[in-house]
Formats: C-alpha cells, sequence, structure tokens
C-alpha cells in the first residue's frame, strides 16, 4: 500500500504543476463563485459539494497520472463495455433532476446524483485515441475511419435514446471531430459527412427533435419569434440582462440584483457566466476567459510536446471537449447558440463534472510525465528466425 502511494506522489510531483496551478485557480474561482450566486438560499450545502468534489478531484488526478497509455489501450474493449455499462444504468436508476433529461443516476447509498456521461467522456477519449493509434499507419482508409466512427455512433445513438441529453451528446461529437483532425484523418471525410448531415438535418430536426428543443434553435435565427421573452425566449433574455447588468466592474460578490432574485435560472451551473457578469462585470468575465484559454493552451502544448501518437490525441481530445464546453456555456449566456444544459468547466456547479475534469487533466499529467513510451516498449523482438539465420 506504502509503495503504491509513494508511486502516485511521485507521479503527482512529475505532472505539470502550471496546468494543476491554473486548474486550482479556476476551481477556487468556481467554488467561490458558486458560493455567491447560492447566498440567497442560505445554505452552504452546495458550496460544501463543491469543495468536497474538489477535494476528490485531486485525488483522482493523482490516480489517473499514474497510469500509462498502452495500459487503458490494452484494455480497449473493458472501457467499451464500461461506457455502455454505465449508460445501460440509466434505465432503472436514472432521474432527471428536474432538467427535463434523464441523465442522472440516483442511487440511494450515495448522497448525491452521478451524470454517467462525464465519466463516459473521459474513457470515450482514451477509446478514440487507441483505436486512432492502432490505425496510424493507415488513418484515413475506409476502415480505420468507419471502426473510429462506430464508437462515436454508439455511444452518442445510445445516450440520446436513453437520457434524451442532446446537450452532452454533442462533446461526443466534438470530442471525436476534434481527435480526427488533430489526428491527420483526412478532409475529404470530413467533406463527406458534411455533406451526410446537411442531408438527414432535416429528418433529425422533425423527427427526432423534441418541439422544445426546435423552439431553442428557432429563436437563433427568427426575432420575430417570443420578442418579449415569455417563452422559448425567456432564459435567453434573463442571462444576458444579468450578463450586461454589471457593466464594466459588476454589482459586487453576493450583490447582483437578479441573481440574488432567483430571475437568473441555474445561476450556479448553465448560466454562472451571465451571474459573472452581473457581480463581477466585463472584466470577471474577460478574466474567466482568459484563464479557461490558458487551461486549454497548456493542454494542447504538452500535447504537441509529445512524440507519441496516441498521447497526442489524448491531450487533443481533453482540450476539444473543454473548447466545446466553454464555447457552448458562453454562446448560451450571450445568445448565439442554443440552450443545450452544458456547464463552464471548473467553474459551475457539478460534482460529476469536476471530477471528470481533474480525472481528464490527470491523463494529460500523465502525458506531461511520459512523453513517449519507455524504450523497452518501443522495442520490436524480431522473428525467432532472424536470430536463428
Amino acid at each position: 500500500m506504502g509503495r503504491y502511494v509513494r508511486k502516485i506522489w511521485s507521479s503527482f510531483l512529475k505532472g505539470d504543476m502550471i496546468l494543476l496551478i491554473l486548474c486550482l485557480m479556476a476551481t477556487a474561482f468556481g467554488c467561490l463563485m458558486v458560493s455567491s450566486t447560492t447566498a440567497y438560499m442560505g445554505t452552504a450545502r452546495l458550496l460544501t459539494v463543491q469543495l468536497v468534489a474538489a477535494g476528490l478531484g485531486l485525488l483522482v488526478y493523482a490516480v489517473m497520472s499514474t497510469v500509462d497509455f498502452e495500459f487503458f489501450s490494452e484494455h480497449r474493449s473493458i472501457l467499451v463495455f464500461i461506457n455502455l455499462g454505465l449508460l445501460i444504468l440509466l434505465i432503472p436508476f436514472g432521474t432527471d433532476n428536474g432538467s427535463g433529461n434523464r441523465s442522472w443516476l440516483n442511487f440511494p447509498f450515495l448522497p448525491v446524483d452521478i451524470q454517467p456521461a462525464e465519466i463516459c467522456k473521459i474513457l470515450f477519449i482514451l477509446i478514440c485515441a487507441s483505436v486512432m493509434a492502432s490505425h496510424q499507419n493507415r488513418r484515413s482508409a475506409p476502415t480505420s475511419v468507419l471502426h473510429l466512427a462506430f464508437h462515436m455512433i454508439l455511444l452518442v445513438g445510445l445516450n440520446i435514446v436513453l437520457s434524451k441529453d442532446v446537450g452532452v451528446s454533442l462533446i461526443f461529437v466534438f470530442i471525436f471531430i476534434g481527435m480526427a483532425l488533430a489526428g491527420g484523418i483526412s478532409v475529404i471525410w470530413f467533406l463527406l459527412a458534411g455533406g451526410a448531415i446537411g442531408a438527414l438535418a432535416p429528418i433529425i430536426y422533425y423527427r427526432f427533435l423534441d418541439e422544445y428543443q426546435r423552439l431553442r434553435i428557432q429563436v437563433l435565427f427568427d426575432p420575430s419569434l417570443d420578442p418579449y421573452g415569455q417563452g422559448p425566449r425567456y432564459h435567453t433574455m434573463q442571462a444576458l440582462k444579468s450578463l450586461t447588468g454589471g457593466a464594466m466592474t459588476g454589482q459586487g460578490l453576493g450583490e447582483g440584483y437578479r441573481t440574488q432574485q432567483g430571475a437568473l435560472v441555474a445561476q450556479h451551473t448553465d448560466f454562472i457566466y451571465s451571474a459573472i457578469g452581473e457581480e463581477l462585470g466585463f472584466v470577471g468575465c474577460v478574466l474567466v476567459l482568459i484563464l479557461l484559454v490558458l487551461i486549454i493552451a497548456r493542454i494542447i502544448w504538452i500535447g504537441n510536446r509529445s512524440s507519441d501518437y496516441g498521447r497526442r490525441l489524448i491531450c487533443y481530445g481533453v482540450a476539444s471537449a473543454l473548447i466545446f464546453q466553454v464555447m457552448s456555456n458562453v454562446g448560451m449566456c450571450i445568445g448565439i447558440t442554443p440552450i443545450i444544459g452544458l456547464t463552464l468547466p471548473f467553474i459551475s456547479y457539478g460534482g460529476s463534472s469536476l471530477v471528470t475534469l481533474y480525472a481528464m487533466i490527470g491523463l494529460v499529467a500523465g502525458v506531461y510525465a511520459r512523453p513517449a513510451a519507455p524504450s523497452h516498449e518501443r522495442y520490436i523482438r524480431p522473428p525467432l528466425k532472424a536470430h536463428l539465420s
């Protein structure tokens, strides 16, 4: 036991301390905003959960940084079955937490709910990296691309069917696109996929999206639809009013008028960026974006630093997930993307999300500590005949 603890501590010290410090800074700021935006509730429960999740996240970060990519790659089939099993658990234990999407697991013996898609996100990055690494010499061949696409379609399809959560499912798609682009898959495949999506878009829009989901898309392009914000445009207008209500420096922590009155829905989760704008103003919003961009840039830098194809892809996959979540969350708050219920990484309240983020950062830390496979793993023993001849 002591030997393993020393190994974890050694790996922890070998990780990228700059990246870890940036993440801790973002988490500390997130805890501050969770405390501020929920002050009117008169309870510290949500802050306590977030702090516990941060501590657990650090532990998971340390453990994940010790496990090498080759281990995950060798057990890819197990990772696939774990992903499928986690999503299937939504059938008996799924709950919507008031969101309308059956995205959380509610176990009677746990004090909090768990979002399985967050865990699936980590394993999906590892699965994609393993698949692409196994096909790296023929990365644009039809069999290679179809193998990779199969895992994405399987996970996205199952998640949509069981949870109805399109927003989280889109993260898997964006991770797939980001890793495929960075991995050097031919642009022809993206053009073909774009054409196929364009042809299927009307069918998907009218047959597979609920009415409220279609309205969330329509309000982005039709200003005459609900101009007073009493219907499908309500949340967007409330978010914009809060975001712009803080002017340059904000109304002060715990002093945001709409935030503290409860007029801003999900002020500590989906719309925390709007609450930041109201309480800390334009300056606070810019500083948050700079911090998140620095985290993403550092992850990409670590990936570029690695000479191993699979390890680089892990970093690009993590960066892709963060980029999509930041763009989507901020876009929701300023009214340029549909409201799909994605949190702002490290900032928004969410235990499952925070632990998952640190697990992904732990993978990146492992790449930083071991940017290439050890020499004995790169050595390929020649056939026996070569020794005898």
